[in-house]
């Protein structure tokens, strides 16, 4: 595989998986730049979605496509924002009104408890029977107030206790290697090499 299109219009989530990818090699094409739309995501697991999105952008392009879907779950919140995370404030999104909107949401609870979570789809191609699929998790806990500048999304919040840290305070490599996207990321590298 020489090239794949990440089904992502993301700029910080296409910069984070390039990092990712550059060991192999493989030239990564954003779908916006061969004018593929963003895919639908109608579903309720990340799973549905991310395939929903590789498929979309591998029927409109003709190359392997590459497709995360990712979220945080709050326990408290009984896994919200979960699948919505990136419009959890509603439209347009907005990461400083969902970030507003998950530290009101969890005003009064004593259970901070969180996960990240991404789910990796790599389609060969539109109709592939057997697409590869790699998941991850990265778990930590909701702060009361944001820190660091760093990362994207609700990276400033998520504090993770075995770094010391919110994801935001982290460096981009650290953060790539410990985070759910890394992990999962690590996770389907295996199996592309074992292909």
């Amino acid at each position: 595989m020489k090239q794949l299109v990440l089904a992502s219009n993301n700029a910080k989530k296409i910069k984070e998986l390039n990092a990712l990818l550059a060991p192999l090699g493989i030239e990564v094409i954003p779908q916006g730049q061969l004018g593929i739309p963003e895919a639908e995501e109608p579903h309720v697991t990340f799973v549905e979605n991310a395939l929903a999105k590789a498929r979309h952008a591998a029927q409109h392009s003709g190359l392997p496509a590459l497709a995360d879907d990712s979220g945080l779950c709050v326990r408290a919140l009984g896994g919200a924002p979960g699948v919505i995370s990136a419009r959890y404030a509603g439209e347009p999104k907005s990461d400083a009104r969902n970030n507003e909107k998950l530290l009101a949401d969890l005003a009064g609870q004593n259970d901070r408890r969180a996960h990240f979570v991404s789910v990796l789809v790599l389609c060969r191609s539109a109709d592939d029977p057997q697409p590869i699929i790699a998941e991850g998790e990265w778990h930590g806990e909701i702060l009361a107030s944001p820190r660091g500048a760093e990362g994207f999304g609700y990276d400033p919040l998520f504090f993770v206790p075995s770094a010391g840290q919110t994801a935001a305070e982290l460096a981009a490599e650290t953060k790539n290697r410990l985070s759910h996207r890394g992990q999962a990321m690590a996770r389907l590298l295996e199996r592309l090499a074992a292909e």
